[in-house]
């Protein structure tokens, strides 16, 4: 935290003042275009969290249950915790596909696994082949969702970076409202086996749009540098951040300063590979905060209502099932609200704030749930069973404040690109290792110790309160390559914005550009002034 000159100096000579305060989202074409492509990109999310609604859903499914036999203990464990653990078996492969073939290749190739694997889901005639497919769901996720939130994050315009990057967790609950719907409906369909089918085949609706139009989406300008492909990723950026215009100081700046970032990182070798991770001091910090938010995001109590809400309210009295899923749809419309408001304040409340304030309400509101859920297994009545569902609101409420919307935006944010795909895939494989965990030792903790289950929970908010305290860093108004000052060092990022310069000196983007011949000469007076 000892580079606060430097990032000082970043917030006021970094791209702000080169962004044209005319091109917004909503008047400039080209940027519009680019939010059109970036949507298809955040539906992937939509994936996941469809998935989780689903089978929280099915669960309270008459069909569902009649046709595999009810269902519960280690087996619904299993048929919850499936797709985490085909999310495992291809995190080996994710990083070096999304760095070897390209972010596009990789979304399409997750896509295409996760097509088959919903109709396989939709056509099961065992419960064998329904864990089957769910495998191959997580498979395939893998792929598409190690690799859209980085292409948000690298193509987006520089205003607009942190709230679309952000916006890709928090439509997990676009997936979850579709599905809580659907199921809801289809319950009504109580002779025949297309009440659980119907929403497995809608699971597959956003991966079908991804194959048909991700080839539409402009490529990573930092993938294209990285594999020599400069001209490309220079006219990628012009067309989308400048209307087209290579000259565009804007333009320059983000070219020269993700070529120097990237040229850096190569040559040195300290941020190349899995060993970086231990070898860095900043790499370590990031590591250290990369692990820890995985693990909150999934073990801060929320994984009791997100995959066993029938449980919870069972405890409290709520067996009818039409009333359980009711209850399941508007509150992923609730989630889904709070989430999305969240992305859109990020860079203008930050990221500690958010975090801290989120950590401090779902630890109140936590253990208010959990006194009401002990008094009313006491004593009953009405009105303790509404506090309950109120606070398990409020919680939600607290949670979509940070742990929705920025534990993906700010962990690539916070990664240097050569180790972006495979910091991401640390983050992705703790998410599913808390959540196996979790989907196996839920239902079986509950059955047996029932709410008290809930205190282990009110424990661990309050540490994750402390731990956000002390270790997550400010990263508000800073670019991509900007953030290094906060992990590497003021020398790091002096050594970076000298290789800039020396490119800008010679001409080196003269190179990228075959008809360019003359830099700006904003641009120049812009790299000299940071020199």
């Amino acid at each position: 935290m000892g580079a606060g000159a430097i990032t000082s100096a970043g917030r006021e000579a970094g791209y702000h003042d080169l962004l044209d305060p005319n091109r917004k989202w909503y008047n400039n074409r080209r940027v519009v275009a680019l939010n059109g492509w970036i949507f298809l990109l955040l539906i992937t999310s939509s994936t996941n969290g469809y998935d989780g609604s689903m089978m929280n859903a099915l669960q309270s499914d008459v069909q569902w249950n009649a046709y595999f036999h009810t269902p519960h203990g280690s087996q619904l464990g299993l048929l919850n915790a499936i797709q985490n653990i085909g999310c495992l078996a291809a995190y080996p492969f994710a990083p070096y596909v999304s760095d070897g073939a390209g972010r596009r290749t990789t979304i399409m190739l997750g896509a295409t696994i996760m097509v088959i694997a919903t109709a396989l889901q939709t056509a099961a005639q065992s419960v064998g082949m329904f864990i089957g497919a769910r495998f191959l769901i997580g498979f395939g996720l893998t792929f598409a969702a190690n690799a859209a939130p980085m292409l948000v994050t690298e193509v987006s315009y520089p205003l607009y970076r942190a709230p679309l990057t952000s916006m890709y967790n928090s439509l997990w609950y676009s997936g979850a409202i579709i599905a809580a719907w659907t199921t809801f409906g289809t319950e009504y369909m109580h002779h025949s086996t297309w009440s659980w089918r119907l929403p497995s085949l809608f699971q597959g609706l956003p991966s079908i749009i991804q194959v048909f139009l991700i080839w539409f989406v402009p490529e990573s300008p930092r993938w294209l540098i990285s594999k020599g492909r400069e001209a490309e990723a220079l006219r990628t950026l012009a067309y989308y951040h400048a209307d087209g215009n290579q000259e565009d100081p804007l333009v320059l700046y983000e070219f020269e300063e993700i070529r120097a970032a990237i040229d850096f990182d190569r040559t040195s070798g300290a941020n190349v590979g899995w060993k970086a991770f231990i070898t860095s001091p900043g790499n370590r910090k990031r590591l250290r905060i990369i692990l820890a938010l995985a693990w909150f995001s999934q073990w801060s109590g929320n994984g009791l209502v997100s995959y066993y809400l029938k449980k919870v309210l069972v405890n409290i009295g709520i067996t009818n099932a039409t009333d359980q899923l009711l209850i399941n749809g508007i509150l992923q419309i609730w989630n889904l609200f709070w989430a999305v408001g969240a992305s859109l304040l990020v860079d203008r409340v930050g990221r500690r704030p958010l975090f801290l304030t989120s950590c401090s309400g779902m630890l109140a509101s936590f253990c208010i749930q959990t006194a009401c859920t002990a008094q009313y297994l006491k004593h009953g009545g009405d009105s303790l069973a509404h506090t309950v569902i109120a606070f398990i609101f409020i919680f939600y409420a607290f949670y979509d404040i940070a742990f929705s919307p920025l534990i993906v935006s700010y962990t690539v944010e916070i990664l240097p690109y050569q180790i972006r795909a495979k910091g991401f895939t640390i983050f992705n494989f703790t998410i599913s290792c808390a959540l196996i965990f979790n989907q196996y030792v839920n239902p079986i903790a509950m059955d047996a110790i029932s709410w008290k289950y809930y205190v282990v929970y009110c424990c661990w908010l309050g540490f994750e309160l402390v731990y956000c305290y002390f270790f997550v860093v400010e990263t508000r108004g800073l670019s991509l390559e900007e953030t290094a000052a906060l992990f590497d060092g003021e020398e790091i990022v002096k050594q970076q914005i000298t290789a800039r310069a020396l490119h800008a000196i010679h001409g080196d983007v003269t190179s990228a550009n075959p008809d360019h011949e003359k830099d700006s000469v904003e641009y120049h007076e812009k790299i000299d002034s940071e020199v």
